[in-house]
């Protein structure tokens, strides 16, 4: 049912030919996944796509690990992500929802692009490996997670310093 080299592109063909209300579940799974730029561990998951009048609608629940890099230390670290989305495919121009999507005239719809958007949405903007993560020293860069270095991690350089003077 799936291409090995694009192994979220499914063949729809036989859903569009079907009553409205049929429902088809496709299950997927890898242990390593690559979307464009964006590799995914352990990737779990479905997409479910239901026969509307006005075209198919997907939605898909999935579950993943990434590889993130901590903002405190620079430490690479997996992180667990979980997504879910609904597309509307649309049969015909007059049908297409605010995302504009489609149904291909070949019956294959590519999940991956949006696999990714969804993904990417779910990584945090800083990352950090764990709450208690003490970072670098400002004055030498040693990861304080390993060892202290005896640095004062405290400076006053801030414009604003002259004004704590006054509290």
């Amino acid at each position: 049912m799936t291409n090995p080299r694009k192994p979220f592109r499914i063949n729809v063909g036989f859903i569009v030919h079907e009553e409205v209300g049929y429902s088809h579940e496709i299950p997927f799974e890898f242990e390593k996944v690559k979307l464009e730029d964006f590799e995914l561990s352990k990737l779990n998951g479905s997409a479910h796509i239901g026969r509307t009048p006005q075209g198919l609608i997907v939605q898909g629940n999935f579950s993943g690990d990434t590889t993130l890099q901590c903002a405190r230390c620079l430490r690479d670290f997996a992180h667990p992500l979980v997504w879910s989305f609904t597309e509307l495919y649309a049969f015909d121009k007059d049908s297409v929802s605010e995302t504009g999507v489609l149904l291909p005239e070949d019956r294959q719809i590519d999940l991956a692009p949006m696999l990714r958007e969804y993904a990417l949405l779910e990584v945090p903007i800083n990352p950090i490996h764990s709450e208690d993560c003490k970072g670098l020293c400002i004055e030498c860069g040693q990861d304080l997670n390993m060892k202290d270095c005896g640095h004062s991690q405290h400076t006053d350089d801030s414009p604003f310093a002259a004004l704590k003077k006054l509290l």
